[in-house]
């Protein structure tokens, strides 16, 4: 069992930089590839950035490549989103979740998901 608690989601304006952090629970955490998926009203859950165990392999939306980079601290059980550059369109609830084996880019193949952090950018 893997619990996820996200935080560091707000409102700020169009331009601005945020970061979002997901602390997981249990031992295995660098077990699991991660995820960010982001959920906008009457919209589907979308991927947004993924990262591999060891961290070495990140994969990115082309909505916001360039824009958002995501790490993760494996001694603190923790993956972080950086979000630049933030836009209007980025407003969602932002999701992280926990990948044992699947797609990356599928969010039914995730065994693990946060509560959601709401990020709201005003224009």
């Amino acid at each position: 069992q893997v619990q996820l608690v996200e935080s560091g989601g707000g409102l700020l304006q169009a331009g601005g930089s945020l970061r979002l952090s997901c602390a997981a629970s249990g031992r295995t955490f660098s077990s699991y590839l991660m995820n960010w998926f982001r959920q906008a009203p009457g919209k589907e859950r979308e991927f947004v950035a993924a990262i591999g165990r060891s961290g070495d392999n990140t994969y990115y939306a082309d909505s916001v490549k360039g824009r958002f980079a995501i790490s993760r601290d494996n001694a603190k059980n923790t993956v972080y989103l950086q979000m630049n550059s933030l836009k209007p369109e980025d407003t969602a609830v932002y999701y992280c979740a926990a990948l044992s084996s699947g797609s990356i880019y599928k969010a039914d193949d995730y065994a693990y998901w946060g509560q959601g952090t709401q990020v709201t950018v005003s224009s």
